[in-house]
């Protein structure tokens, strides 16, 4: 099989696996499901393995189908960013950048930035998913990612946008009726708002020992109110419904307000989190998502929320 026909092949590949089937497929390329039932055969022949089972109904991927399209996925992006490249020379960069990112933070802090990102870039459009979940980028198609937490090793490529500090907050209604706990150990009589993630798993609070070792509290045995989002945990402790761990960019305007106070703060070590933009190891970026990356990473640097030093809390101790 020459280069020509089995690029043939492989978009036959792809284009039954995205429409589901080879009729379809040859919709959308113009050609019969017979030309498309050919080259995937020829493909499978070309390579000596099956990457696909086929029924008169359905279109199932073998787990060497399932590897290869990955890989096929990465070739075809290739190709289309060499050509988009030497398009944006001419025209600057050019075309839709999907971008998943979660709900609190798109509306906080990207959706104030995307104004300015397609005022230097007149030719990108954005399409922004507002989810917290955690998405494969590659496989459901997104050009970045804006992630936070430990985040684990993998393939992606991780810019890093800034520490995500978290502290131990309640509000002065809460402290005037229950008092202000002194230690950690006294975390134990309180009534505390814990945070579950997506997964099922409570987030435990990082908390110093005496010989400066960092341990874990387990707010849920104690919780009168577990969430999941964060944004709604500084609410709640705001409104005075308990004790909760906050990430420091959410609460900060609450704590300048008055509306919430600092506890803990010598024993409470703020955390590993971190926040970060990801996107595919590549061998070429295209040019409307490097000129989307290099912006955010901008914008993102200069938001003071972002960036607010640990030793700011202490103005805001209970």
């Amino acid at each position: 099989m020459d280069s020509s026909q089995r690029v043939r092949a492989i978009l036959s590949f792809v284009h039954a696996v995205d429409a589901g089937s080879f009729s379809a497929a040859g919709r959308l390329l113009g050609v019969s499901s017979a030309a498309i039932s050919k080259n995937v055969a020829n493909l499978e022949k070309d390579l000596c393995v099956r990457l696909m089972n086929r029924t008169t109904r359905t279109l199932q991927l073998t787990d060497e189908g399932t590897a290869f399209l990955r890989q096929a996925r990465v070739a075809l992006e290739a190709l289309d960013t060499a050509v988009e490249t030497v398009a944006s020379q001419r025209l600057g960069p050019n075309g839709r950048v999907r971008l998943s990112t979660s709900s609190a933070f798109g509306r906080g802090h990207v959706l104030p930035v995307l104004p300015g990102l397609l005022a230097r870039h007149p030719g990108l459009s954005v399409d922004v998913d507002f989810d917290d979940r955690v998405i494969d980028l590659v496989r459901d198609g997104y050009d970045l990612a804006i992630r936070g937490g430990n985040l684990p090793d993998s393939a992606l490529i991780s810019r890093p946008i800034c520490r995500l500090n978290v502290a131990i907050a309640a509000s002065p209604e809460y402290l005037a009726r229950h008092g202000v706990p002194r230690s950690p150990e006294e975390l134990r009589e309180h009534r505390l708002i814990a945070r579950r993630f997506l997964g099922g798993c409570v987030s435990p609070w990082p908390l110093r020992a005496d010989d400066n070792s960092v341990v874990t509290f387990d707010p849920a045995d104690s919780a009168v109110a577990t969430l999941s989002a964060p944004e709604a945990i500084v609410q709640a402790a705001c409104d005075g419904i308990g004790i909760a761990q906050v990430a420091v960019h959410l609460a900060w305007r609450s704590l300048q307000e008055g509306r919430l106070k600092i506890l803990l703060h010598r024993y409470h070590h703020p955390g590993g989190y971190e926040l970060a933009i990801q996107y595919p190891h590549r061998a070429l970026i295209a040019p409307r998502v490097r000129a989307t990356l290099d912006y955010l990473l901008e914008a993102l640097a200069d938001d003071q929320l972002l960036h607010i030093p640990l030793g700011a809390l202490e103005s805001y101790v209970a």
